[in-house]
């Protein structure tokens, strides 16, 4: 991992904006600050993301008429392991170099902690097999890889334990209680 990508992690859990486009600008204001390199995508009229390389928008609306709203962004790191540095999209690139394959956890949360950036862990109903660590300030939630158990059946196994999985945005502190109710119990001493 360069030090470069790393910076861009950091600066994503820190702000809670990929390049500044935040979680709630519309779709206009994502593509001038990423650029037109997107595929579209939509399960229906209602729903909507785009989808940068490893990054994706997600927008909702109430009717056609209705202009887009922004609902969040989901970072898919593990998309590196797979594909290499050129699924990140080049606005990302030309500012911050090249993306390793791989982002660590535990190298992400240290550095993040010097610069006084929290994480809290959160309980997850994808655990044991993942981790979910919440930034309050940003709403950011960072999901890693804990485990291989039957998570590897279904997947390639090029994953590693202890990897960022994914960056999620607007993960709001209901969310977050919820899920500690929720799960707490079950991912306790886990």
């Amino acid at each position: 991992m360069t030090p470069h990508s790393l910076a861009f992690y950091m600066d994503v859990v820190a702000s809670g904006t990929v390049l500044g486009a935040k979680p709630t600008d519309g779709p206009d204001r994502v593509t001038a600050i990423l650029g037109a390199d997107f595929a579209e995508n939509s399960f229906d009229e209602y729903s909507m993301w785009r989808d940068y390389g490893m990054v994706e928008f997600f927008w909702v609306r109430e009717s056609p008429d209705h202009p887009w709203q922004g609902h969040h962004f989901t970072l898919q790191v593990h998309r590196l392991a797979h594909r290499g540095g050129n699924i990140v999209n080049g606005s990302m690139r030309d500012r911050y170099g090249r993306f390793g394959r791989r982002l660590r956890f535990d190298k992400l949360e240290r550095l993040l902690r010097k610069r006084g950036v929290l994480l809290e862990d959160v309980p997850d109903v994808n655990a044991p097999a993942f981790t979910q660590h919440w930034q309050p300030a940003s709403q950011i939630s960072v999901m890693a890889f804990r485990t291989h158990g039957e998570w590897r059946q279904r997947r390639r196994g090029d994953d590693r334990i202890g990897d960022v999985y994914a960056i999620r945005s607007s993960v709001n502190a209901e969310e977050v209680a919820w899920n500690r109710e929720r799960y707490g119990r079950r991912n306790e001493g886990g």
